[in-house]
């Protein structure tokens, strides 16, 4: 809808201040044919937002597209922080690593290359953020290493939980919308974990996404 992209556009001028080097990864993954589904400059800036308010030192990304959500989380990273992002496509993953060279990011991002729930036993925890950014059907099992890899006080976001409503229909047979469904039963009978979840409209359309606190 047009006037949620103008609302879009209006919050990105006067609150978000992409720079140069965050537009520049979004052209080139547009010149490279990478789908249009990076995160919005407002979403790209929450997630920065959230990884400075949790301090934090690691963080795990599931899904590097063209590194634009990426560049956003690494940037709340300390000199000596670390951020690893799992991608499953080597196309994708090509692209990320010129855009994350580019703004000056390679020495704390990490991206590894295969699917992810081939990549995630392999990694050593705990991280203080992790953003879940992938497909769709198997965010129930993101999430459940999200959690493993995670400690007290980690944050665990997961985009793309809405579908545009379709969440609500049980009977959908969208592989997506039921694994977010998945996602949302197995948080819901997770006592260690605190969540909520975000309805969105804008530039993207109507989705939303859901937001996790680690207790123990």
């Amino acid at each position: 809808m047009k006037l949620w992209e103008d609302v879009d556009r209006y919050i990105g001028g006067s609150l978000v201040h992409q720079d140069a080097a965050l537009q520049a990864a979004l052209d080139a993954s547009d010149a490279a044919g990478l789908p249009q589904i990076s995160v919005s400059a407002a979403h790209g800036k929450l997630l920065w937002q959230l990884a400075r308010l949790a301090s934090a030192r690691r963080i795990l990304e599931i899904g590097t597209l063209g590194g634009y959500s990426t560049l956003w989380l690494a940037r709340a990273l300390p000199a000596d922080g670390l951020l690893i992002s799992l991608e499953a496509l080597e196309r994708h993953a090509a692209v990320a690593r010129s855009n994350i060279q580019n703004a000056g990011m390679s020495k704390i991002v990490e991206i590894r290359v295969g699917q992810a729930l081939d990549t995630l036993p392999s990694m050593k925890g705990p991280f203080d953020l992790t953003f879940i950014d992938a497909d769709k059907q198997n965010n129930a099992e993101y999430f459940r290493w999200a959690l493993k890899l995670s400690r007290a006080g980690s944050v665990i976001v997961v985009d793309n939980v809405v579908r545009e409503g379709a969440v609500i229909r049980a009977d959908s047979r969208d592989a997506a919308v039921q694994g977010v469904r998945r996602l949302f039963e197995l948080i819901a009978a997770e006592p260690r974990v605190s969540a909520t979840a975000i309805q969105t409209v804008g530039a993207k359309g109507y989705d939303g996404f859901a937001v996790a606190l680690v207790l123990s």
